[in-house]
């Protein structure tokens, strides 16, 4: 028992010896220092408190300003990006199926004389394949297993393009606290300023069935299928 004491007392000494021990009892100098906290405002973007919206003001956004006819062309984001509004558009917004002043300047034939971008090819395009009642039966305009496709064009705007403002967006000035270091790779030498998207690119994405398509000939015959074959049977 006595031996145990011993062992006991002399790894306590050795212990003591080897981390250093001040004569107050305090730990010497180098033991490890306490970290120093690091504020909750300083881990994000937001310098503010964040538990309160009290003094916390976002930077003001500021809209271009010049007038339709007189403003820049703004360089497209990136191939075929829908393209920007350079000018204000106080008094032109919300556009409304009766209320549409973006086709005053933008349509085809006054294009030109407003200086303004023309309304592409797409947006007089209907892509909706349109089904018909046969009998009582729903009937599909266009099978797709055979690239069937109902693309027709129009004079007139596709009532799916009225609302502009869906895809088209004013520019604004501000400071990001991000930069952003997008650089865009057009794939056509004019694609910064014009749209490509017309002609065969209408249709060029849609060919399924070739000789690296996972469509094959059975598919289209339906002969595997547990419905039975396309043709003569009612589903």
């Amino acid at each position: 028992m006595k031996t145990m004491i011993k062992i006991s007392v002399g790894l306590v000494t050795a212990t003591l010896l080897l981390t250093g021990c001040g004569s107050n009892g305090a730990k010497s100098s180098s033991s490890p220092a306490v970290a120093k906290q690091i504020s909750e405002e300083s881990l994000g973007l937001r310098k503010t408190n964040i538990y309160t919206e009290d003094g916390t003001v976002a930077e003001k956004t500021a809209y271009g300003t010049m007038k339709a006819c007189s403003s820049t062309k703004i360089k497209r984001a990136f191939q075929d990006a829908p393209p920007m509004i350079p000018h204000d558009t106080e008094g032109m917004l919300p556009i409304k199926i009766g209320d549409n002043q973006c086709v005053t300047c933008h349509m085809p034939e006054m294009a030109p004389a407003m200086g303004a971008t023309p309304i592409p090819v797409s947006h007089f395009t209907d892509f909706r394949p349109r089904g018909k009642m046969v009998n009582g039966m729903f009937v599909e305009a266009v099978n797709n297993y055979k690239n069937e496709v109902s693309i027709k064009e129009h004079t007139d705007l596709q009532s799916a393009r009225f609302n502009c403002s869906q895809c088209h967006a004013p520019q604004s000035e501000g400071n990001p606290l991000v930069e952003n270091t997008f650089e865009p790779v057009f794939t056509s030498k004019d694609g910064a300023d014009k749209s490509s998207w017309s002609g065969s690119k209408l249709t060029e994405a849609l060919d399924t069935v070739g000789k690296e398509s996972f469509v094959t000939k059975d598919d289209l015959d339906n002969k595997d299928s547990k419905a039975g074959s396309l043709e003569g049977t009612s589903h």
